[in-house]
């Protein structure tokens, strides 16, 4: 992509209506726009993080097993009344249709969608077990839209459903997922800060899970285990003396962001809807639920949150818009299109700054929107036969011969 041809420009400064660090960088290098409180638009940057974080979470889903499918935003209102929830959920979105006059909600979640279709699928113990998932909008009237990404009106979820005939075979799966996510954020690079979490399980069991990690920055407190991933909500720590065999009074006290929840959902919806099965004697039972979800921008708001300095945000490779920033300074353009037009050939993702305007200005450019991996041609390398190549997260950068920059390239990936 050459940059000249990117319809987006940079902010020298910070939007007076966001707080929050990855609201800050990610409006000022060009990633989202703010449409209204909780709402924001991904640009062309934005969106190559977005698909970047929903592949990998694609991946990991569908090799836990699950089929990827897609329900509807626009649910009725029937649906919910069936589960009590028209009346209690205090962000759900609610509408009447000026046409038809029927009520319908805008989905915030979608149990009261899949559990009445499985009701088509689900007869006998043949068809269990079995999860399917999607990535999709989701709406929530939220009270207090802010800190960015972190908490929106409008997003895009991961949710994936999975339906069992046992709790055994429900807990073996819990477990298989909460393995699965473990994965997606050590791919994201979030694995070494981030915290498999006990917290309320509210009306569905005991107990449900959180991946929280930790930030300075971030609105939830836990009490993390020393020398394990593991933590405890601070809603829930004084509940038992004792967590992971560790005394209460022994844990760490750490803010952290929440970046997925996993539930046990277990009949309560099952029993609302009558989605049941039957077993090799006849006698039918609730089908066992749970529930797993990943919300996506919130997701990219922590990464940022995590990663970036005082000039700008510091891409994990996995999710950075490009492998490559390409900036070829005044008299270096024959060069540098050369260059682009090989790596492109190659493959490489590359970003490639060809636009008339200061060195200041671009490297002031690079370093906000934070690709990992920068190449500079100048006259002063040209002389050398060499680029500079430089790491987003090095202070300094090196030297490489120009024949050789395609090996060094690949050496650093």
């Amino acid at each position: 992509m050459r940059q000249s041809q990117l319809f987006t420009k940079t902010l020298r400064s910070a939007p007076k209506d966001e707080e929050s660090i990855n609201a800050q960088l990610l409006i000022r290098a060009g990633f989202i726009h703010k449409e209204m409180a909780g709402v924001y638009t991904f640009l062309p940057l934005g969106f190559l993080v977005l698909r970047k974080v929903e592949n990998i979470i694609r991946e990991e889903m569908t090799g836990v097993g699950g089929m990827e499918m897609l329900m509807p935003s626009l649910q009725p209102k029937k649906n919910w009344e069936t589960t009590g929830r028209w009346d209690d959920l205090d962000n759900l979105f609610r509408f009447k249709s000026f046409y038809s006059k029927n009520d319908y909600a805008l989905g915030p979640t979608h149990e009261e969608i899949v559990t009445p279709l499985m009701k088509r699928y689900i007869v006998s113990y043949k068809d269990l077990p079995f999860s399917i998932f999607q990535i999709q909008t989701k709406f929530r009237d939220e009270k207090r839209a802010k800190a960015g990404l972190l908490r929106g009106r409008e997003f895009i979820m991961k949710d994936l459903y999975s339906f069992h005939a046992t709790e055994k075979d429900s807990n073996e799966y819990y477990e298989k997922v909460a393995q699965a996510y473990k994965t997606i954020f050590k791919r994201v690079g979030l694995g070494d800060i981030t915290y498999y979490t006990t917290a309320s399980g509210g009306t569905f069991s005991d107990y449900s899970h959180e991946f929280q990690t930790l930030t300075e920055s971030g609105e939830d407190t836990i009490y993390t285990v020393k020398g394990k991933k593991l933590a405890v909500n601070q809603e829930i720590v004084k509940e038992e003396k004792t967590w992971f065999g560790v005394p209460s009074a022994k844990l760490k006290k750490e803010k952290a962001i929440e970046v997925a929840n996993i539930f046990k959902l277990k009949t309560k919806y099952s029993k609302a809807f009558g989605l049941q099965w039957r077993d090799k004697k006849g006698k039918v039972q609730d089908v066992i639920m749970n529930c797993y979800g990943i919300g996506l921008p919130r997701l990219i708001g922590a990464v940022v949150e995590v990663f970036h300095d005082k000039e700008g945000i510091i891409w994990p490779e996995n999710l950075a818009p490009y492998a490559v920033h390409l900036i070829s300074l005044k008299g270096t353009e024959k060069e540098a299109d050369r260059l682009y037009d090989d790596l492109v050939k190659q493959g490489v993702e590359v970003l490639y700054d060809d636009r008339d305007v200061s060195p200041g200005e671009k490297f002031a450019d690079a370093d906000l929107i934070g690709i990992p991996k920068r190449l500079v041609i100048s006259s002063k390398t040209l002389e050398k036969d060499s680029i500079e190549l430089k790491m987003r997260n090095k202070v300094k950068g090196k030297l490489v011969k120009i024949e050789k920059v395609h090996e060094s390239f690949k050496k650093t990936i």
